[in-house]
């Protein structure tokens, strides 16, 4: 690990199970012509990162409170896989139309259930959806470059499972114990214990993914000591654009 970052301290289940589909951020960026592409400054790219229950979108939360831009992988994948999508169309076509509700959008519990029972079923679910997010995060990236924004937070929970170190100069893991995140998920999503394992079991483990983390925040406390951590991070670490080192 780079530079050990720990504080006390709180995925979503998957990236495509929200509700709430964010199209108006993605219809406001203007596009950049070939001047603009010319000199237009280059953010420094900070992934958040973390399994289900590590409490990633806390972080980014306050993030975005200390002005910076944030981008989340879950919004984007509401995005990709929205009503007459070519991921939507995908899905579909692979799954059947069991798994959309009567408005046409996705059953996500139902297909958080085959996915966490059927390895198959998981990866072709990835093969579709995480091309068309890769497409749209680098399209919203630009787009607040564009902005003028130095910094920008990108919200990746599969980070580490997909290889996207080298997309960004900064990754912050946010961490906790098994049991505790066990527990946020079924007071979160309302499931059972089994549910909420399984949905950790699928994931790396973070012993995994902390070495190749920059920061790691261990959020095990309060909310208000994770908070702070944010702060000290931000203010210690993210103030400048000096780019990552490849290990």
């Amino acid at each position: 690990m780079r530079h050990p970052f720990s504080t006390g301290g709180n995925f979503i289940a998957f990236l495509i199970f929200l509700d709430v589909c964010l199209l108006s951020l993605f219809n406001a960026c203007v596009y950049p012509d070939a001047h603009m592409e010319k000199t237009r400054t280059k953010a420094l790219r900070v992934a958040v990162t973390g399994g289900a229950g590590s409490g990633k979108t806390a972080v980014c939360n306050r993030f975005k409170e200390l002005g910076i831009k944030v981008i989340s992988a879950d919004a984007l994948a509401r995005e990709a896989v929205a009503p007459n999508s070519t991921a939507h169309k995908k899905i579909v076509d692979f799954f059947g139309e069991t798994v959309l509700l009567k408005d046409a959008t996705l059953n996500r519990k139902m297909l958080r259930r085959m996915i966490i029972k059927d390895a198959a079923a998981r990866l072709a679910l990835e093969r579709i959806v995480h091309p068309e997010i890769s497409n749209l995060m680098r399209e919203k990236i630009t787009c607040a470059e564009n902005q003028g924004c130095k910094i920008v937070v990108i919200e990746v929970p599969l980070l580490f499972e997909l290889n996207m170190e080298e997309q960004f100069d900064r990754i912050v893991l946010v961490s906790a114990g098994r049991e505790l995140r066990v527990k946020r998920l079924m007071a979160r999503d309302n499931i059972s214990r089994d549910e909420a394992e399984n949905l950790i079991h699928v994931q790396m483990p973070d012993t995994d993914k902390i070495g190749r983390a920059d920061f790691v925040l261990w959020n095990e406390g309060s909310t208000a000591r994770l908070m702070a951590a944010v702060d000290l991070l931000y203010e210690n670490s993210f103030n400048h654009t000096k780019k990552r080192k490849s290990p």
